[in-house]
């Protein structure tokens, strides 16, 4: 019996761009499913996912939600994401542990940038994927427009399940292809959509004959279990419509979770948040075994172990105890001390990739009045960066400041809300700034040898080359054990991602291959830490021969105004160091897709939202870090003594470590 309910579970995320609908979608679910008896508003704060201040005050989802409801038999988690570019960190991390995915589109707006971005992390990842198109009673609704522009977008094997009934306010639901009452040449074209995408399918159809249409939808489930076809339904989130075909066709065309209970734990953390009574709340995926209450788990990520006092359900703002975790599940687990969000437990053998989408690009300094007590401050922060590990937050001690990185401005006004509800914190924040990164200009060596003050003993040779855009740091070592001990060599490859977080100008230093090609110790002199001390200097003097080439970061942009402001935009986008595709007029209204560095736009959205007086969109995507122009600078102020100044960095380093 137990077997059989573990096969019968799905984990479900709901993704969409900003204002899709999707918080509206899954408190329908919700409502359908029986598993709430009143529904809820995103207008009106009543969101049962919304369940932070500021969701319910700002109308948009900030957190990952978690809610689980059964339909036909089949138990499902429903992780509602964040729709907002600022909280991509959030959709990050869920998209990890979700076995399947439903995408909300607008039959208004159609594919935007963060649905295309979506899309393409899911693929990455070739997690199975329904379409849900909303919003189909509203004027302007085009569901053949939008179907046009997901194949085009997104996907070619994009397959309509449906027909919609009526148009905009006229729209009364959709009518299921896979009945012999539905319009036949709609089913038609269904069937030659399959027909063309397999052979033995091909071969049936131009036999002719009534089709057996039981085979054909069997097919069509397979192939979208797969992640090989993407079947479409359309539906009104807001009045309920569709909402019932949306949970039926999940469960006809959505894998079930895998995963046996009897194997040991393999398991992630994939999202941490805070209880005021119970302490902190580690939101686990689990592949394999079975965690109960008062069991000690293994943290594979920290090399510790943790023994677990509760096990619980989350709805929401809601918990009920659950006793047990088992294979395929998600639930909340209490006990883990110093459990960090993407801590793998027990074994990391069932645990999938990661798809990266969240970079945060700007850096921010937080303020606060004299009276107040830094640590609160510190501490608070740097409990928020457990949470959300992307905000990085730094305390520079020397000069008694504490920066942060975040994604926009949003992000800022809900850290503004949490510190002030959570912890009574009141805090300002500078200006946003830009992080650009540097990348070696050319091939070429650095060398170091430490040798004095004694004791101590450390020569390294470094071979530095430039990478491919994207590819970070590679590292490797070709120097013998013989010549320089396995232990020594470890500890240089542990150093060096450390040396390289700042480079010439005090950015971090990517897109590098870097390779030992010689090495040293002595058989008296040498303490490991020798090597803590000289990798920096050998690194930083390798920067300095080969040079360093500045990267900002690009946001591909599109961009939708009235036709008239479409000359404006596009010498904006000029002036603004951006080039774009030709526009493309749809309607009265002119689409501009296109690639802007970051620093030349940041205050843009508010500009163009002025002069076309709120009728325009900017929708954005991190596009990756490209080449500064020449005459571009920009410089960061480093921590510590520059390892380039060797003798005073050898001395601040071993007060350090001594120390």
């Amino acid at each position: 019996m137990n077997q059989q309910q573990r096969a019968e579970r799905m984990n479900v995320g709901i993704f969409a761009h900003v204002d899709a609908g999707k918080t509206t979608t899954t408190e329908h679910i919700l409502y359908e499913s029986g598993r709430i008896r009143a529904l809820g508003s995103v207008d009106s704060g009543t969101a049962v996912t919304d369940s932070m201040e500021v969701e319910r005050q700002r109308g948009i989802s900030v957190r990952a939600a978690l809610a689980s409801f059964s339909w036909r038999g089949v138990q499902v988690n429903l992780v509602d994401t964040p729709g907002h570019v600022d909280f991509l960190s959030e959709v990050e991390r869920s998209l990890r542990v979700m076995d399947c995915a439903v995408l909300i589109l607008s039959a208004v707006e159609g594919v935007q940038a963060q649905s295309e971005m979506i899309w393409n992390a899911l693929r990455k990842l070739g997690i199975p994927t329904l379409i849900f198109v909303n919003k189909m009673d509203r004027t302007g609704a085009d569901p053949e427009a939008v179907l046009a522009q997901a194949r085009t977008y997104l996907s070619g094997d994009i397959i309509p399940v449906q027909q919609p009934l009526g148009r905009e306010q006229e729209y009364s639901g959709a009518a299921d292809l896979w009945t012999v009452e539905s319009d036949a040449a709609a089913r038609t074209e269904l069937l030659e959509t399959l027909a063309e995408r397999d052979e033995s399918l091909l071969e049936l159809y131009m036999a002719g004959g009534e089709p057996e249409l039981l085979y054909w939808k069997k097919y069509m489930q397979t192939a979208a279990t797969a992640g090989r076809l993407f079947p479409l339904v359309y539906g009104v989130a807001a009045k309920g419509t569709g909402i019932t075909d949306l949970l039926d066709a999940m469960t006809d065309y959505f894998p079930r979770a895998g995963g046996a209970a009897d194997q040991p734990v393999s398991g992630i953390v994939y999202n941490i948040q805070r209880d005021k009574s119970m302490g902190r709340m580690a939101f686990v995926r689990l592949y394999e075994g079975t965690i109960r209450n008062r069991d000690t788990v293994t943290n594979y990520s920290q090399a510790t172990e943790a023994k677990v006092t509760q096990i619980r359900k989350v709805e929401g703002g809601r918990t009920e105890d659950a006793g047990a975790l088992e294979a395929g599940d998600i639930a909340v687990v209490y006990g883990l001390s110093g459990v960090r969000i993407g801590d793998v437990l027990g074994r990391p053998d069932a645990v999938p990739q990661e798809a990266k989408l969240a970079v945060p690009l700007l850096t921010v300094r937080v303020f606060w009045d004299a009276d107040m007590d830094d640590h609160k401050v510190i501490g608070a922060l740097q409990e928020l960066a457990d949470e959300d590990p992307q905000l990085g937050a730094e305390w520079l001690p020397e000069e008694r400041e504490l920066h942060i990185k975040v994604m926009g401005p949003i992000q800022l006004e809900v850290l503004d809300s949490v510190l002030q509800s959570r912890y009574g914190l009141k805090v300002t924040f500078g200006q946003p700034s830009v992080i650009y990164k540097e990348t070696p200009r050319a091939a070429g060596e650095g060398y170091i040898a430490y040798l004095m003050p004694k004791p101590c003993w450390a020569i390294l040779r470094f071979k530095i080359e430039p990478g491919p855009p994207g590819s970070g740091l590679v590292y490797e070592s070709v120097v013998r054990s013989s010549d320089l001990l396995p232990q020594y060599q470890n500890e240089t490859a542990r150093r060096v991602p450390e040396a390289l977080q700042q480079g010439l100008y005090g950015w971090e230093v990517t897109d590098l291959k870097v390779t030992l090609v010689e090495g040293n110790h002595h058989v008296w002199h040498t303490h490991p830490l020798d090597f803590a001390v000289a990798t920096p200097m050998g690194l930083m003097d390798g920067l300095s021969r080969t040079g360093i080439r500045l990267l900002e970061p690009i946001l591909a942009v599109r961009i939708v105004v009235p036709e008239e402001n479409a000359g404006r935009v596009m010498n904006d986008l000029v002036q603004m160091r951006g080039s774009f595709e030709p526009p493309v007029l749809q309607g009265e209204r002119m689409i501009i897709e296109g690639r802007l560095p970051l620093a030349t736009s940041l205050d843009y959205p508010v500009t163009l939202s002025s002069y076309t007086k709120g009728r325009s969109t900017f929708a954005s995507a991190f596009a990756g870090y490209e080449p500064c122009p020449p005459d571009v600078t920009a410089e960061r102020t480093r921590r510590g003594v520059n390892p380039l100044d060797q003798a005073k960095y050898i001395l601040s380093v071993r007060k350090a470590l001594q120390g």
